[in-house]
This record gives structure tokens, C-alpha cells and sequence, in this order.
């Protein structure tokens, strides 16, 4: 590793990106300052008004509850209805019809501003932390566990399923890590898994008495062996994953108070319903389970978290994140052996990955994502994030919109996902409209070395030397090819 590099590598491919005085602060040591930041419980993420998921779903639930009443209402009146729409008035409208399209509008207006309060915490978090190694790894592992505010409900709970099950133990164990995600109503619910009923299940029983039939969900299985545990190429088969499937069954949440196999428990919250787990022994990936209720998940889901396979997969997403697209085969032996030995022990883990050298090599190899850019030029620029929503605007511009990626999968971890020349012309555009708000405020000469370190290049110093106005100059510096990657 050269010394010249160590702060410069440390604050932009393992940080967010680094701030004035960070490079003075690391110094020769950029290990040494990354592994004090695994010291310690992971910081809260501080911000006044973050209400806990139950809360949240049991509101919107409410919502939903009244929509459904509005809309009864509205189908109990279709000769008035019908009439309406015969004279002419505005589709058919009833008051019955109008308050049920009242009713449906409360949802977004209650889950958006839930949504943007969460993303402009973690942003505001992010600008000003100093351990944004733990940052960082908090947001691997959002994506790593994935779901997608595209399914309504989720907008109002992925920013709390980050606070609440991943941030709490992002410095703790895997194996607590995986049970706390796959248990989260914000998990469950983007994955279908709170009414996946066993095939002989109680409840099964009973609907097909009643001639129904309701269904096996396979999502959540399927999402936690492909993307969450084993990866996609560790040897498990279709018949591995309806048995899991079936083993999930009954892993639901509480639907308040009333009558009905369905509305047990806290609106809200994590809630095991035995009428709906399917009986009996099943097999996972060579391993049976006997247990007879929601033992028999967490014993599955504990033995996955110790698999060869898990701490491979895991160990390749992590040294593709922090090292390289194509992460070398010995720095991916080096992170899966720490996490086997360990017993999925993190913090040995990330020690395993900071310890790798090809982590330390020049120049900085990974481009950054538009989030990556977007905190970077906060960090960089102290930029203040307020509380209205064009604060985080620039996530949409930039074409990563905040817990949105396009599948369970999460966003794409590899420079040509994201280096085309129309993602790079809107990276000019937003960086020159930063520069213009802020640049006659900035000696950028100067700041060029202090984000940059030793990856500040002669080509770029010079670049800005020559810009006509600081403003000119500050674009030129966001958008530095050493600037655009880490």
C-alpha cells in the first residue's frame, strides 16, 4: 500500500467521500481509522419525528379499513351512481363516490412525507458523521435486503426497516442481522409472506371446506436463498424452496383487535400465526427441520446464516463493493474464511476485507453510484440538508431514486451499470448547478487536495487553474474522473 494513497482510499472507496480535514485527520494510517469506527454499537440515526413501523402500518391500515368502508358505501348506491352518470355530472359522482377517492388519496398523503423525512435523515446523517465507514456499510446492507417503496405500503416503512433491523445490527452478527430483516413487516410485506398459507395448514383446511383455496407464497423463500443467504448458484432447487416457502408459513403481522384468524396480535408488528404454518417435517438445502412452529424458521434461517455458501456469497458482494466489479479470487477467500471462522461475526469481517491488500491498490477502481456521488458532494461541500422535499431531489435526478431499486435483487454494483454518457452529462448538469449556488463561496484550488488527497491529479489541477470563474472551476472538480469514482 502506498502511504500517499492510505487517507485517500480510506475516506472515498471505504468512506461516503471525504470533508475538509479529513485527509489531515487519517493521515498514513487509513486502517487504523477505519477500524476504530467498528468500535462501539452503530450509531442511531438522529432525527426528531422518525415514528417506529407499527405505528406507521397501524395508521394505514386505518386508511385502508375506511377506504374499504367508502367504497362498500359507494357499490351499495350504483342505480344513484348509474343515474349521475346519465345526466352528465362528473362521472356518476355520489358523496358516497366522493369520499371513497378521498379516502384512497389519505394513503400517499400520509406514507410520502414518512418516506422523505427518512431519506433526508440518513442523507443529513451521512453529510456529517465521522465514522462513515459504519455509513457505508449500513447502506450495503439496505441494498443487500432490499425492498422497494414501488409497492405503496413500503414507501412508508423501508426508511424504518434501515433504522430498526439493519442499523441496530450492522455491527453485530450476521445470523441476528438475517433474522431481524426476514422477521420485519417491511420484508414481509414487500415479499407477500404475511398470508402465504400452507398447503394443509389449519386455516387451508377450513377455506376448502368453504370450497377456497388459498396459496403458498414462495417470494420471501425464494429472495432469501437466491439474494439474501446462499446466492443464486449455490445448488438449491425448486423443491428446496417451495419446502422453505412452506416453513415461512405463518411468519405474518398482527392485524389489531376484531375477530377473525386474521386480526390477532398489534397492528404493525411481527406476529407467528400458527393457523396459517403448514404441519409436518421439510427438507432445506440437505438439512430437515421437525420443529413445529416458528422454531422451525429460525433454525432454518440459522443454519443458512452459517453455510459455506452463505459466507462466500456474502464475502464476493463485499469485496465487489469496496474493492472491484471483478473482486480477486484471494481477497474473496480472505473475507469468506473470517466470516466462517468467526461465526458470522461482522466486525471481523469488515477487519478481514480493510486487511485485504488489493483493497489499498491505486488508483480508486469503482464508480460511484449516483448515491455515492450525490453524498459525496455534501460531504465534500458541508452542503446543509433542510426539510423540504427538493433536499433530496437530486437522488431522482441522478436516477437512483432512495429505496427504489428495481427488484429484490437491489441496485446494481458495477460501473457499467451506471458510467453511460447520459447518467455522466446528468452528473455535469447537477454538479453545475451546485457550483453556481455555491461556488463564489469556495476556494476550490485548495479543495481539490483536501477531498482528493494524492488521487488530485496534475491533469485536473490544472483543469481548474484555468476555469474562468470559481463556480466553473467547483464543476470541473465534481466532475474530476478521480472525483467520479472511489
Amino acid at each position: 500500500m502506498s502511504l500517499d494513497y492510505s487517507a485517500a482510499i480510506a475516506a472515498n472507496r471505504f468512506g461516503l467521500g471525504a470533508k475538509p480535514g479529513d485527509m489531515t485527520v487519517i493521515g498514513a494510517d487509513g486502517p487504523g481509522w477505519l477500524e476504530a469506527q467498528l468500535r462501539g454499537p452503530a450509531p442511531a440515526l438522529q432525527a426528531a419525528g422518525l415514528r417506529p413501523t407499527a405505528d406507521i402500518l397501524s395508521d394505514a391500515y386505518a386508511i385502508r379499513q375506511q377506504v374499504q368502508i367508502q367504497r362498500r358505501a359507494a357499490a351499495a348506491r350504483p342505480a344513484v351512481a348509474a343515474a349521475g352518470a346519465a345526466s352528465g355530472s362528473a362521472a356518476g359522482e355520489t358523496p358516497e363516490t366522493a369520499a371513497a377517492v378521498a379516502s384512497v388519496k389519505r394513503l400517499p398523503q400520509l406514507l410520502r412525507p414518512i418516506y422523505i423525512a427518512e431519506v433526508q435523515a440518513r442523507l443529513r446523517n451521512a453529510v456529517t458523521t465521522e465514522r462513515p465507514l459504519v455509513e457505508r456499510l449500513v447502506y450495503f446492507w439496505s441494498n443487500h435486503f432490499a425492498v422497494s417503496i414501488d409497492k405503496q405500503v413500503v414507501l412508508g416503512v423501508a426508511g424504518s426497516m434501515e433504522r430498526e433491523a439493519i442499523r441496530p445490527h450492522v455491527l453485530g452478527n450476521f445470523r441476528e442481522l438475517l433474522l431481524a430483516v426476514e422477521q420485519h413487516p417491511a420484508m414481509l410485506l414487500y415479499l407477500d409472506n404475511q398470508r402465504s398459507v400452507g398447503p394443509t395448514s389449519e386455516l387451508a383446511q377450513r377455506a376448502a371446506r368453504r370450497e377456497r383455496t388459498l396459496g403458498l407464497n414462495e417470494n420471501l423463500a425464494r429472495e432469501i436463498l437466491e439474494l439474501h443467504t446462499l446466492g443464486v448458484d449455490a445448488g438449491y432447487t425448486q423443491a428446496d424452496v417451495t419446502s422453505f416457502a412452506k416453513v415461512l408459513t405463518g411468519w405474518s403481522l398482527g392485524g389489531g383487535e376484531g375477530a377473525g384468524p386474521m386480526q390477532a396480535g398489534t397492528t404493525g408488528e411481527f406476529l407467528y400465526r400458527p393457523l396459517l404454518h403448514e404441519p409436518g417435517t421439510q427438507s432445506v438445502f440437505g438439512r430437515r427441520y421437525a420443529q413445529s412452529d416458528q422454531a422451525q424458521g429460525r433454525a432454518a434461517l440459522n443454519d443458512l446464516a452459517h453455510s459455506s455458501a452463505t459466507a462466500h456469497h456474502i464475502a464476493t458482494k463485499l469485496a465487489r463493493h469496496f474493492i472491484a466489479d471483478d473482486p480477486p479470487p484471494a481477497a474473496v477467500a480472505r473475507i469468506a474464511k473470517a466470516f466462517e471462522s468467526s461465526d458470522g461475526d461482522l466486525p471481523q469481517v469488515y477487519r478481514a476485507l480493510i486487511a485485504t491488500p488489493a483493497a489499498w491498490q491505486a488508483p480508486l477502481a469503482k464508480y460511484k453510484t449516483p448515491q455515492d456521488y450525490l453524498v459525496s458532494i455534501h460531504r465534500g461541500l458541508s452542503l446543509p440538508v433542510d426539510d423540504k422535499p427538493r433536499s433530496i431531489a437530486g437522488f431522482d435526478v441522478l436516477g437512483q431514486r432512495q429505496f427504489a431499486p428495481g427488484s429484490p435483487a437491489g441496485w446494481p454494483d458495477r460501473s457499467d451499470d451506471w458510467d453511460g454518457a447520459s447518467a455522466l452529462m446528468k452528473r455535469i448538469e447537477f454538479a453545475d448547478a451546485v457550483a453556481q449556488r455555491v461556488g463564489g463561496t469556495r476556494a476550490v484550488i485548495e479543495l481539490g487536495p483536501q477531498l482528493l488527497g494524492a488521487n488530485y491529479s496534475d491533469a485536473t489541477r490544472t483543469s481548474l487553474s484555468h476555469a474562468a470563474t470559481d463556480a466553473q472551476a467547483l464543476t470541473l472538480l465534481l466532475t474530476a474522473p478521480e472525483f467520479l469514482r472511489r
